[in-house]
């Protein structure tokens, strides 16, 4: 059974949770993985070894090209690609599922998506623009080789949940490493109190960011602790190579303007972790709300649209929610991940829990 960070105490205090503390708490949203790992020994172009896959994020059941969903996008750093990323500024709409996959696979993904849609659509006469979000593992992957296919893609969408998300080296998160420790992808989530039960935020990341002597684990300074001498990084640097995309969904009334400013505040719970938005880094973030439903219907022939908005305090308790299940994320990502062997034996080690917990007990005020 794998540990997350609640499990040891950490985030004690950082507002309460969803059932499962992930993004699949928001009713409606559901999300798959294909994982790819295969071979091992020196990098081959072709043939591996691979440590790499999908995720998807599917935010309702219902096709998302005939219903919807309000989103909106942000940039913290731009070393990093998020595809239909302007129609999305421009109409304020989520139109597709979200996946996360390597550098190299985005247009495989994206190309499978606009199939699967096609394969919704009646005729001829409409268009796609897909959204994929990637992080680079080619320290571990041989990411040259093109091995995400289409049929990876669509088993990632078959296989998507609404009751719980696997975390670490799985779908896009496989291959990659976060402030130096194997990393991959994180999930947790927020209940943010408003009419009846409330609302839920959630968060998924997918982790390959940060520097070692930044790593900061609720508040405390691990990664200066856990230095390279005492656990060796991946490869033969520390400049923070790689990048962060990070998922948030609600289903609190938010119009795009409200998802876009909710997307922004990922970016101060990647700061709590210790990421700094390096000029290496692809740090990109969206946000969705599921709440409106019929956006593209114009039964009425009025082309006039009613939708709830929510106001202001909800929204800032929504802010809040999102850096701290930014953070939690972030750290669920360590926390699940397991050390991994990639190409030529480069070898990307698990945050190690009981060693962490011990700095943790050191750096505490007595």
């Amino acid at each position: 059974m794998k540990v997350r960070a609640r499990d040891i105490g950490l985030f004690a205090r950082s507002g309460t949770t969803g059932e499962c503390n992930a993004i699949v708490d928001v009713p409606g949203v559901a999300v798959g993985h294909t994982t790819l790992i295969s071979g091992e020994g020196d990098l081959v172009v072709g043939s591996g070894p691979v440590r790499t896959g999908v995720t998807v994020v599917v935010p309702r059941e219902e096709p998302l090209s005939t219903d919807p969903v309000f989103a909106g996008i942000h940039r913290l750093n731009g070393n990093g690609e998020l595809t239909g990323s302007h129609w999305i500024e421009e109409s304020g709409l989520l139109t597709s599922p979200i996946a996360l996959t390597n550098t190299h696979a985005v247009g495989t993904v994206r190309d499978a998506l606009v199939a699967v849609e096609g394969e919704q659509r009646a005729g001829n006469d409409w268009w796609s623009l897909p959204v994929v979000a990637e992080t680079w593992d080619g320290v571990l992957n041989d990411i040259n080789g093109r091995h995400v296919r289409p049929e990876h893609v669509v088993a990632a969408l078959h296989s998507a949940s609404t009751k719980s998300t696997e975390e670490g080296n799985v779908g896009g998160g496989t291959g990659m490493i976060c402030h130096g420790f194997k990393g991959g992808i994180g999930t947790s989530s927020r209940v943010v109190q408003g009419n009846g039960d409330g609302y839920v935020l959630g968060v998924l990341v997918q982790a390959n960011h940060g520097t070692r002597d930044r790593l900061t684990i609720d508040g405390h300074p691990v990664g200066a602790a856990i230095d390279a001498s005492i656990v060796p990084l991946a490869g033969a640097d520390d400049i923070g190579r790689g990048s962060i995309i990070t998922v948030l969904a609600t289903d609190a009334p938010l119009l795009p303007h409200q998802c876009r400013n909710l997307a922004a505040r990922a970016a101060l719970g990647i700061g709590r972790v210790g990421g700094v938005g390096e000029c290496w880094s692809g740090d990109l973030s969206i946000a969705f709300s599921t709440s409106a439903r019929g956006l593209l219907d114009d039964s009425t022939g009025r082309g006039v649209h009613k939708v709830d908005m929510a106001g202001l305090a909800l929204v800032s308790a929504l802010y809040a929610a999102a850096v701290d299940a930014t953070e939690e994320a972030i750290v669920n990502a360590l926390f699940a991940a397991e050390t991994m062997v990639g190409h030529s034996g480069v070898t990307a080690h698990r945050l190690p829990i009981d060693l962490l917990q011990r700095v943790i007990a050191e750096l505490r005020p007595t």
